[in-house]
């Protein structure tokens, strides 16, 4: 009975628990950004790949990543 009881508990629980896998932003993309939570900017003046953290209309976390130049470029 604790093994059904465990195996039940783990089988509801289980999307709330799993990570959002990261999307990539391609040009033209829609994004549905109600509030950017976070986002990480680079150091250097390179494009990298870097991410932004946000939350859409639903309530829903989601990581975007997308490439931009680091905060020491002059441009």
């Amino acid at each position: 009975m604790k093994n059904k009881a465990w195996l039940l508990s783990w089988v509801l629980l289980s999307p709330l628990v799993m990570a959002d896998e990261p999307q990539t932003y391609h040009y033209g993309m829609p994004l549905d950004v109600a509030e950017v939570l976070s986002t990480s900017v680079p150091q250097g003046c390179q494009v990298v790949e870097t991410s932004m953290i946000y939350k859409d209309s639903k309530g829903e976390t989601h990581t975007l990543t997308y490439l931009r130049h680091g905060e020491d470029c002059p441009y």
